[in-house]
C-alpha cells in the first residue's frame, strides 16, 4: 500500500489540537495493523501547540491565520489580508504535499486550508466539538464530503447526508487504566476520606474562575479538598495569593494548584475528583467519560456563545448545573456545591447521566471515515 497522506489543520486553542492528536493516534494504529506507511502533517497557525503536535509525529508547516467573526470588527479588516495569504500558502503547500484527505477541526487559520483542499478536489472532512457550530466550520461544511459533530443538536447546521454524530475524540492518554477514586486521591497526595473537587479553566486557565477560587477559598476547603488548574500564565500569582489566604487554614484540607494538566496527570486527576467545576468547552466530552458532574461557568466572550449553548446541552441530560458568570456568586455557587458533595443520590444521578452523555469511539470513528473518503 502506498503512504497514505493526511494534513491536517485548525487551531487557537487546546481544544482544537488535542482531538486533532486523538485521530492522529487512532489513524496510526488502524494503518500500523494493515502494515500501511502513513505520513501526518499540520497546516495553520505557528503557536505554543506546534512542538505539541510535532512531539506527535506530525509536521507543521505555519500559514498566515486570521479569525472570523459573526459581528463587525475592525479587526475583520485586518484578518482579511491574513486569509487571502493563507489561502495562497495553502494552495502552494497542498500542490507539492497532495494528501489523500483533509482533516479540519476549525478555528484559527483552518478555512484557508479547507477552500485549498476543494480547489484540488482532496477529500474534506471536519469535526465539530460544540453543539453550536462554529463559523468557520459552518462555512467549511459547504466543502466539506464529511461532517463528524459532538453534539446532535449541531447537526441542523450542516446537511443531513454529509453530517455524523460521532462523540469528541479523546487522547490515548485519557483512554489508557483507571484506578479508583480513593487510590487516585492518594496518587495526588489527598486525603481519600475527603471529597476532591477539580478546577478546570481549560488550557489557558480562567481568570474570573482562579478570582472567585482566590476569593472564596475557605469556603472551598471547607467542604472539600481542591485541585485547582489555574493555566500556567497564572499560575505563580495564583499560589502566592492562596498561600497569604491560606496562612491560617485548618491542615486536614488540601488546597493544589497546578498551571496544568498533561497526560497521565489528567488521568489521575479525572479519576480522583468528585466533581468538577469547569468552563464548558470541548474538555465536558471529557469529563463526561468519567462519569463526573459538574457546575458549568460558560466563558460570556465565547465565540457564537457556544460555551453556553454546549454547557446547557450538557445539563439538559442531568448532568451538570450551570452558573453563568453574571450569577457566580458565593451563595449561589456554594449551595450547589454543597448539594451535590452531600446528597449521594443526587450525585450518583448526576454521574450516570455525565456517563450516558459520552459518545464512546470517535477518534476511532472519524479515522474509519478519513480513510473511506480518501482519494486512495
Amino acid at each position: 500500500m502506498e503512504k497514505f497522506r493526511v494534513v491536517f489543520t485548525g487551531g487557537g486553542s487546546g481544544g482544537h489540537i488535542y482531538p486533532i492528536i486523538a485521530v492522529v493516534e487512532a489513524l496510526q494504529k488502524r494503518l500500523t495493523a494493515l502494515n500501511a506507511p502513513a505520513e501526518f502533517l499540520y497546516l495553520g497557525p505557528k503557536d505554543e501547540y506546534s512542538a505539541l503536535l510535532a512531539g506527535h509525529g506530525i509536521a507543521v508547516h505555519p500559514i498566515a491565520a486570521g479569525k472570523l467573526r459573526r459581528y463587525m470588527s475592525v479587526q475583520n479588516f485586518l484578518d482579511a489580508p491574513k486569509f487571502l495569504i493563507g489561502f495562497i500558502q495553502a494552495l502552494w503547500k497542498l500542490f507539492f504535499i497532495m494528501p489523500d484527505v483533509v482533516f479540519s477541526k476549525g478555528g484559527t487559520g483552518a478555512l484557508p486550508v479547507v477552500v485549498a483542499a476543494w480547489f484540488y478536489r482532496i477529500p474534506v472532512a471536519i469535526h465539530d466539538s460544540d453543539a453550536q457550530p462554529g463559523l468557520t466550520n459552518v462555512t467549511s461544511g459547504r466543502f466539506a464530503t464529511r461532517v463528524f459533530l459532538s453534539f446532535a443538536r449541531a447537526a441542523a447546521f450542516f446537511r443531513a447526508d454529509k453530517a455524523a454524530v460521532v462523540g469528541s475524540p479523546l487522547r490515548a492518554e485519557l483512554l489508557g487504566e483507571r484506578v479508583s477514586r480513593e487510590a487516585a486521591k492518594e496518587i495526588m497526595g489527598f486525603d481519600k476520606t475527603q471529597p476532591l473537587v477539580l478546577i478546570l479553566g481549560g488550557s489557558q486557565g480562567a481568570m474570573r474562575i482562579n478570582e472567585f477560587v482566590l476569593a472564596n477559598i475557605q469556603q472551598f476547603i471547607g467542604l472539600a479538598s481542591v485541585l485547582h488548574q489555574t493555566g500556567a500564565g497564572n499560575f505563580a500569582e495564583v499560589e502566592r495569593l492562596a498561600k497569604v489566604a491560606l496562612a491560617d487554614a485548618p491542615v486536614s484540607f488540601r488546597y493544589v494548584p497546578v498551571p496544568y494538566l498533561k497526560d497521565t496527570d489528567m488521568l489521575t486527576a479525572l479519576c480522583a475528583a468528585d466533581i468538577v467545576v469547569a468552563r464548558s468547552g470541548s474538555s465536558v466530552c471529557e469529563f463526561a467519560s468519567f462519569g463526573l458532574p459538574a457546575i458549568l461557568i460558560p466563558l460570556t466572550e465565547s465565540a457564537n456563545d457556544h460555551q453556553r449553548v454546549d454547557a446547557y446541552e450538557f445539563a439538559s441530560a442531568g448532568a451538570a448545573v450551570v452558573i453563568e458568570e453574571a450569577n457566580l456568586l458565593p451563595g449561589i455557587f456554594f449551595t450547589q456545591l454543597k448539594t451535590i458533595l452531600t446528597d449521594n443520590d443526587l450525585r450518583a444521578k448526576m454521574s450516570a447521566a455525565s456517563l450516558a452523555f459520552f459518545i464512546p469511539g470517535a477518534a476511532e470513528k472519524i479515522a474509519e471515515g478519513l480513510m473511506m473518503i480518501s482519494s486512495k
